[in-house]
């Protein structure tokens, strides 16, 4: 075992300045397999790779408590949430998430409750032309799942529930105004849905049995209900990452724009379309990086970690590395065509095992809903006014700079065809 080298520049400030090209930089850098830092003045190692997806899944080694920072369960995640939790108490949250999507229609029933929305949308573009693809998308999922989600809105809390839903992604990675943008998002929507829930349980407010809503209110771990503002905390873990793909939909914009072939082929049919959302979640930056926390001294290839070391899985370089892809750098959807790629190599939302560990259980969601809103925006006709497709690596979470913006022509149909 080497000997453990006591990291002194804390690279914060780095982090937020470089965003998605820090950690893969860091690595670089590296004398040996381990990246060695220091982050908010914590002993931090960086590491990348499918043995390092393993490490950082493995619950006897590394522990999520603790693991983020305060500004971010203030914002993403929220107080509370099941993103901290670790062992039996995290195993027993999670069936909250497993019983709401455990049915086999659940995930079918959500996409097709965001493709009507999207499509109740397009119908509006040709007059409102033209429009921002990124916050259209945002509006759309966030007002499909929060219909299926049971939670009752007015059209106008729609629009303001899609803008506090990507305030909430938009400014967990800042210090800036984006973050207190998004703190006051969440405050403002864990207190109304903490009410919500107070109103179910009371059987003053009615919501759709098997809803997330019912069946958060109605979870109980050890005997009893979560507090309410806990509840709340779940019920925004399943409208915010899934209202996030809006970020994944101006990106398959972005990527039909340079290489606009792929339309046809997305266009051929739904494995077309799931391969080509596959390659789009590979290819652009959606989360740099995911944490956890040592238990206790450790080692990984020979290196020496310390307890209560903060571990760094470089998911966007992993994304794009020349050992696990040909040609990282090239997107090419076919590559999701053949066998399954491995849980370890693929790791766009985590790693590790969906029913027992921490990797995303929306993930089939995001996907199923991403495959169909890439199939309708390659039917839809339209131009591109001039703009900024530029993607700055240095803003987490970036997007194109202007939002993907296109020009509709036409109307729309239930299918989001173009005229």
């Amino acid at each position: 075992m080497s000997a453990q080298r006591a990291p002194i520049l804390d690279e914060t400030a780095f982090l937020l300045a470089k965003g998605y090209a820090w950690l893969p930089d860091l690595r670089r850098r590296a004398p040996g397999p381990l990246a060695r830092t220091r982050l908010f003045g914590r002993h931090t190692v960086g590491m990348c790779g499918p043995e390092a997806v393993r490490f950082l899944y493995d619950e006897g080694r590394v522990r999520r408590g603790g693991a983020a920072p305060e500004p971010i369960v203030s914002t993403l995640f929220g107080h509370g949430s099941v993103h901290g939790l670790d062992g039996e108490r995290h195993r027993l949250r999670k069936e909250v998430f497993s019983a709401t999507a455990r049915p086999p229609d659940a995930v079918a029933s959500l996409t097709g409750s965001v493709a009507s929305a999207w499509d109740e949308a397009a119908a509006t573009w040709p007059e409102r032309s033209p429009v921002v693809l990124f916050h259209e998308a945002a509006g759309a999922i966030a007002a499909g799942v929060a219909r299926w989600a049971g939670v009752p809105l007015s059209s106008e809390d729609e629009d303001r529930l899609a803008a506090d839903l990507v305030a909430l992604v938009d400014g967990f990675a800042t210090l800036g105004p984006r973050h207190w943008r998004a703190r006051i998002a969440r405050a403002e929507w864990e207190g109304r849905l903490s009410r919500l829930v107070d109103q179910v349980r009371s059987g003053s407010a009615g919501v759709p049995e098997g809803s997330v809503v019912d069946t958060v209110a109605r979870h109980r771990e050890n005997g009893e209900e979560l507090p309410s503002r806990v509840a709340a905390v779940e019920i925004l873990n399943v409208l915010r990452p899934t209202t996030a793909a809006c970020w994944l939909v101006a990106f398959a914009a972005h990527a039909f724009t340079l290489w606009p072939e792929q339309k046809a082929r997305v266009r051929e049919g739904e494995e077309e379309a799931r391969s080509f959302a596959q390659e789009v979640r590979r290819f652009y930056p959606f989360a740099p990086f995911v944490g956890g926390v040592v238990r206790a001294d450790t080692e990984w290839k020979g290196e020496r970690i310390p307890e209560g070391a903060l571990v760094l899985l470089d998911i966007y370089g992993q994304l794009h590395s020349h050992e696990l892809w040909k040609d990282p750098y090239v997107f090419d959807p076919t590559r999701f065509t053949g066998p399954p790629i491995a849980d370890d190599v693929f790791i766009p939302q985590g790693g590790g095992d969906v029913a027992k560990g921490h990797r995303c259980p929306g993930e089939d969601v995001v996907l199923s809903v991403l495959t169909a809103l890439c199939a309708r925006l390659a039917e839809l006709e339209y131009t591109l006014p001039a703009q900024d497709w530029t993607i700055p690596l240095g803003r987490v979470p970036t997007r194109p700079r202007d939002g993907a913006v296109v020009a509709v022509a036409g109307s729309h149909g239930g299918t989001g065809a173009g005229s």
